[in-house]
């Protein structure tokens, strides 16, 4: 059987790869309080349309947001940091006024004018 030269590695290449002890260990925040710099709210299929008339200020969606999404300003919610939020729908659930409706992203824009 032949060898495909497009799937060997020479040796050559093998001496150019990083060891072990020279790769950077994965999942570590090397700087305390960097989140704030990365924009992760592009990641998301889903979008959480706040209703300020329904909401009570409980603050129940800002305890159980696992991305602290949940602007909350002089002790009241202020509103919902769609730069950081990744819609999972968790303060939705929660919310017991139903203050906070989840919808695709796509539609969005047209829920929020009405």
């Amino acid at each position: 059987m032949a060898r495909d030269p497009a799937n060997t590695i020479s040796i050559s290449s093998l001496l150019k790869v990083k060891g072990w002890r020279e790769i950077p260990i994965g999942g570590i925040i090397i700087d305390a309080g960097n989140s704030e710099e990365y924009q992760t709210g592009g990641w998301r299929s889903f979008r959480p349309i706040w209703d300020e008339s329904k909401c009570n200020n409980c603050k129940v969606c800002w305890i159980y947001c696992p991305d602290g999404s949940i602007r909350v300003r002089d002790g009241v919610v202020a509103g919902i940091d769609l730069n950081h939020c990744k819609g999972c729908g968790i303060c939705a659930k929660e919310c017991p006024q139903g203050a906070i409706e989840i919808v695709e992203e796509s539609r969005a824009e047209e829920k929020v004018r009405q």
